[in-house]
């Protein structure tokens, strides 16, 4: 090793063993952390600086085994093997195993060892197994396997630095360790295809190759060679059937084989097998009625609070923007300018911001679920629902995820090993209802369906709950079709470990909660902001009144200054009339009050209607009004005018956008939150507004709201999801057939809603 190179430390480990919280207390990156298989679907990198030396450290994809079966796996693989141009091979490997599980961890050792790299094994959760009866001697143990094993509590940070010593120990002096030899018939046949496939491949693949029957290594050598290795394979299987040898059989009797050998005078058992706790509340939490009945309660819990708890910080939130708006309109003269700060920006933005709350309580109950554990007993419990889908409980992992983002969602489909089945479930993904919807559903809900519109006070959770749970039952729905037409293929069998349960770490879900919300407030920064200024300039143009010749803002401006005078009047009468109200004594001067007031709002209501009617003029004839009115006759059936389509169509890049358009188009976007907030200021307003040729209708109602949400809880208006689709797939047919569908199935679906809605309301 020369003085320039930096040596590369590579982290294996089957999922859910705690590799990325090792990754962290080793390279001190900040990286998410879930307590369920197939968290991390990507390489993670760090540095590690130990004693004056500085190492890179990649945190790999977690695996069962190093047999190539999903994209994930063979990311590992590669890696080690050196074969990826953009990463050099590891000089050191540090693989990651369950103390409590010690033998079946084992088995991904033995294969890391056939690779020929120096390894250390880095036992966790020894604390785990000693409180199961286990006894480990991991100096012995060291001495079987020839190779440092170093005992550790990760998540305490117990024996990190005693690891960081074997890791630059193994670096001075590497000294690769043998791992089971497999019987002399089957090197035979492993050397005569090496042969046959040339040196240029890695032995370890052709020997998996061989071992994995109609596999991803068999499919890759044979590309190109016109079966003629599929046939060599087929000899030698069969060969080795003939020999004892049966494939893959054979790979499972050496390994386990040898694994109790080097085990058998290092570990010992209890006499007893102790029974865990986690088994005692998975009788109950993976039972097939009280669990499914936890799960849903779960979830019910989940969005009330959501609903219930981030009030008082949305309203801090509200009225922070309200104020500056509120200062930037008091010093700036009317013009393009001044609306561009007020209603694109501060506006558009800050009527998305006002979601953040809601956002971190949803992320923090996610990462609870996930470092509690509780989230592979909800893999488990739909694995049947999932199953008749054409899909197994892996699958429903990307899609819970996909509640709070369908990128990340999308990207934990890796861990699928079924190709057919990994993209049925990319598909389905942008199904269900993530963070981005949340403002849509909040606003609606509360504009509609609240305690303060005759509603009951589980009316909203219920209806937030509906939401999201169309996702979660028109995503299996589709995947069933996909899997019957363009996707055929068998179920694969569902094999999932479950976690032992443990109590959440509070750092960990505010991290996690912080990070994600970070991620939202940086969206709304860049993409939100740059689709509110778009929105804001179709709105804004052109500015000329066709029928005076003036400026819209001009006009509007100087028919606020008119008002300015009579509405501090009405507000200074009703203040006075509320005063003495409060006393609750009949005083004279009520009546004279009373009937100023009536006087005050006679002369006052045809100024505010002149007002109304002259913005409703100006986004008519807007560029973006006028492409509203254009789609008007299409989206007529599902109870929206040319203003709610304008906001729908506005909002196809980000659906955050929204509510910010909704706000801009109904004279909102100025963010004054009122005594109640934005939210409630806006929902007060939509209550209002009528249809252009009918002002006796209400353009809102329980059908239309619902036929909103409805829609954007189906349509994929993301241009992040269909990016990211893209990159998974490596096609843009695959994001193009997502974002058609999606649209179709989300127009159908509002108008089935607002047309049976409208038959009772």
């Amino acid at each position: 090793m020369t003085s320039t190179h930096t040596a590369t430390v590579a982290l294996v480990g089957n999922p859910n063993v705690g590799k990325t919280t090792l990754f962290n207390a080793l390279a001190g990156m900040r990286q998410r952390v879930g307590n369920y298989p197939g968290v991390t679907v990507e390489i993670k990198k760090g540095k590690l600086r130990h004693k004056g030396q500085t190492f890179d450290v990649i945190d790999l994809p977690g695996t069962y085994s190093l047999a190539p079966r999903s994209p994930d796996e063979m990311l590992a693989v590669e890696v080690i093997l050196g074969r990826r141009p953009d990463e050099p091979r590891p000089d050191v490997v540090v693989a990651l195993a369950d103390a409590a599980n010690l033998e079946r961890n084992l088995y991904l050792l033995t294969q890391v060892l056939e690779l020929g790299v120096p390894v250390v094994l880095a036992l966790n959760m020894v604390d785990v197994a000693r409180n199961l009866g286990l006894t480990i001697d991991p100096e012995r143990l060291a001495k079987n396997l020839g190779v440092p094993v170093v005992p550790l509590q990760a998540n305490k940070g117990i024996g990190i630095e005693a690891l960081k010593d074997a890791i630059a120990g193994v670096l001075a002096n590497p000294q690769p360790a043998a791992g089971p030899t497999f019987p002399e018939a089957f090197e035979k046949e492993v050397g005569a295809l090496t042969d046959a496939v040339g040196e240029s491949t890695p032995r370890y693949l052709v020997r998996r190759a061989l071992l994995d029957v109609g596999g991803h290594m068999e499919e890759l050598l044979s590309r190109g060679r016109d079966d003629a290795l599929g046939e060599r394979l087929r000899g030698a299987r069969q060969r080795l059937a003939q020999a004892g040898c049966t494939v893959p059989g054979v790979e499972a009797r050496t390994r386990y084989g040898w694994i109790r050998q080097v085990t058998q005078d290092c570990v010992q058992k209890p006499a007893k097998r102790h029974v865990p706790y986690t088994e005692r509340i998975d009788r109950v939490l993976t039972h097939r009625v009280w669990g499914t009945l936890f799960f849903l309660a779960l979830m019910f819990l989940v969005f009330q609070s959501i609903y219930t708890w981030a009030g008082p910080l949305m309203d801090v939130i509200d009225s922070g923007f309200g104020f500056l708006g509120d200062s930037i309109t008091n010093v700036m003269t009317p013009g393009p300018l001044r609306s561009l700060l007020v209603d694109g920006v501060i506006g558009g933005v800050g009527g998305v911001l006002v979601f953040l709350p809601q956002i971190l309580i949803l992320f923090a109950f996610i990462a609870v679920l996930e470092d509690c554990g509780y989230m592979a007993r909800a893999a488990f419990l739909m694995d049947r629902l999932m199953a008749r889908c054409g899909l197994n409980g892996k699958a429903f992992i990307p899609l819970l995820s996909s509640v709070a983002c369908a990128v990340p969602g999308i990207m934990a489909a890796r861990v699928i090993e079924n190709r057919r089945d990994r993209l049925a479930t990319i598909l389905v993904a942008p199904l269900m209802s993530c963070s981005a919807r949340l403002p849509v559903y909040l606003l609606l809900i509360g504009a509609f369906l609240g305690p303060a519109r005759g509603f009951s006070w589980w009316v909203p959770g219920v209806t937030l709950f509906g939401m999201y749970a169309i996702g979660l039952v028109v995503a299996p729905l589709v995947a069933l079709l996909l899997k019957r037409s363009l996707l055929r293929g068998q179920t694969p069998v569902f094999v999932m470990e479950m976690p032992l349960y443990k109590v959440p770490s509070l750092r960990q879900v505010a991290q996690r909660s912080l990070e994600s919300g970070w991620m939202f407030v940086r969206r709304a920064g860049t993409l939100i902001l740059a689709s509110m200024i778009v929105v804001w300039a179709l709105l804004y143009f052109p500015v000329t009144n066709p029928v005076t010749g003036k400026s819209f803002d001009l006009e509007i401006a100087a028919l606020e200054e008119d008002l300015t005078a009579p509405r501090e009047d009405k507000e200074q009468l009703e203040k006075e009339l509320a005063e003495l109200q409060e006393k609750a004594e009949s005083d004279p001067r009520s009546a004279e009050l009373e009937k100023k007031l009536n006087e005050v709002n006679a002369a006052l209501e045809p100024m505010e209607q002149k007002l109304r009617d002259m913005e409703q003029q100006w986004k008519g004839q807007s560029a973006l009004g006028r492409v509203g009115k254009a789609l008007e006759p299409a989206v007529r059936p599902l109870g929206w005018d040319w203003r709610i389509g304008m906001a729908a169509l506005a909002s196809f890049p980000a659906r955050e956008v929204m509510v910010g358009t909704l706000g801009i188009i109904f004279s909102q976007g100025k963010g004054d939150a009122g005594d109640e907030g934005f939210r409630e200021e806006l929902g007060d307003t939509l209550r209002t507004v009528t249809w252009d040729n009918d002002p006796e209708r209400p353009l809102f109602s329980v059908p239309v709201a619902l036929s909103v949400m409805v829609f954007f809880s189906l349509c994929c208006q993301c241009v992040s999801t269909l990016v990211i689709i893209k990159r998974e797939t490596a096609s843009w047919r695959w994001p193009i057939f997502t974002f058609v569908y999606m649209t179709v199935l989300a127009y159908l679906g509002a108008l089935v809603v607002y047309q049976i809605g409208g038959l009772f309301v």
